[in-house]
């Protein structure tokens, strides 16, 4: 059946997203099930607080936890966990925050996690009001330094689970939370991009944060599960700080469905189409001189692939940050995962294409690998302006 596209009736450019679930290309495609509980929702209205005790159970079974809620994202889910660890399910403490006057407001967070994620994890602290306590070195955090770092102003830790976090020489989960348990501090994963729904509760989180719009394939939202009398105090939140994160009755839905539907997916179905692509791919630029394409796992231990292109530009003639601007310049434009770009190479991330835009992702870089090739010497633009395109663009918007 041929997909209808809306966005050239927008205005819109009719991007092939190859870089991944993430945020600023609208972060995944939302599965039919969701969509058509949003649609079926959006005309009705009901009682909030009832809707998210459905969520609450169907969150519960699929995360192993005791409850949960859906929030605006994971990055709210950051700050209303944290918040939650503050105040307890105190209505009063709720309303003073930022306030956090009589509170436990000191949250410990390796620096090595201390990442941005489109904004810095540690303003997600501290939007809650909360003390930002770093735990060790950025490639180096262990538990005597985690053990040092809590006292009794420490109201949580927060761990995070992603590809943008130092990869080494940090604390494991298990390591983690049991030093924290030991002092009485709750732990908080923030696992937005991950698969595994029960793993990080099961290592001994307390609560454990998702994103609904990514590997989910659901809307925009974030799913907060763990410890009842936790969530609830991150649920309360909702009376405070968490009215300006407040999700609609079509994402809390949305998220149900997202989450039913996950149990009964193809896994092994979706994994087969992902690695065909891949393997396409790798055959298809393995012949460019100076291209090398290798399959390589995910780094956070989820159950998928990607291809790295690793470009000489001598003998490709273009950097990879050049190709990658060209591919996002084309038509189609071509977004690829461009954040380790400066070491010459990028990654093409199968998980949220169309059927058939292999083969045109396929095609756009043959096409340009082969004029590169024909010019004399090597395209290299300046890496430092492009590093800085995107603050410039933010000063002019909306233009």
């Amino acid at each position: 059946m041929t997909r209808s596209d809306i966005r050239p009736s927008l205005g819109l450019r009719p991007v092939i997203n190859v870089s991944g679930t993430m945020t600023a290309l609208g972060a995944s495609i939302v599965g039919p099930e969701a969509i058509a509980a949003m649609t079926a929702i959006l005309p009705e209205f009901v009682e909030i607080d009832d809707l998210q005790k459905k969520a609450s159970a169907v969150i519960a079974r699929l995360c192993g936890a005791e409850a949960g809620f859906v929030t605006a994202s994971c990055s709210a889910g950051i700050t209303l966990a944290i918040a939650g660890a503050m105040t307890g399910a105190d209505l009063a403490a709720v309303e003073r925050l930022p306030d956090t006057t009589g509170l436990k407001n000191e949250v410990v967070v390796m620096m090595g996690h201390m990442v941005g994620y489109g904004a810095p994890v540690d303003q997600a602290i501290r939007l809650a009001g909360a003390k930002v306590v770093p735990v060790g070195q950025a490639t180096n955090a262990r538990a005597y330094q985690l053990e040092g770092a809590i006292n009794d102003r420490t109201a949580a830790a927060l761990y995070v689970v992603s590809h943008h976090t130092v990869q080494y020489g940090l604390m494991p989960l298990d390591e983690f939370a049991a030093v924290c348990h030991a002092r009485g501090v709750p732990v908080i994963v923030d696992a937005a991009s991950e698969y595994d729904l029960k793993g990080f509760l099961a290592a001994g989180a307390d609560i454990a944060l998702y994103s609904s719009h990514k590997f989910l394939g659901g809307p925009t939202g974030g799913i907060v599960a763990g410890a009842r009398d936790l969530v609830r105090a991150t649920f309360v939140q909702n009376s405070g700080i968490g009215r300006g994160m407040k999700v609609g009755k079509e994402s809390i839905l949305g998220t149900i469905a997202a989450l039913e539907a996950w149990e009964t997916r193809d896994h092994a179905g979706i994994r087969a189409r992902e690695r065909a692509a891949l393997e396409l791919w790798q055959a298809r630029f393995a012949s460019h001189p100076g291209v090398t394409a290798t399959i390589i796992p995910d780094p956070t231990n989820n159950p998928l692939d990607r291809l790295q292109l690793s470009l000489d530009p001598e003998e490709a003639r273009i950097t990879a940050w050049d190709l990658a601007d060209q591919l996002a310049r084309g038509a189609p434009p071509i977004i690829v995962r461009d954040h380790e770009v400066e070491h010459g190479h990028f990654f093409l991330d199968p998980c949220n294409l169309h059927p058939g835009e292999e083969h045109v992702v396929a095609d756009r870089i043959d096409a340009e690998l082969e004029t590169a090739r024909k010019r004399n010497e090597a395209t290299a633009g300046s890496l430092l302006e492009r590093r800085n395109r995107r603050t410039a663009s933010l000063a002019k918007w909306p233009g």
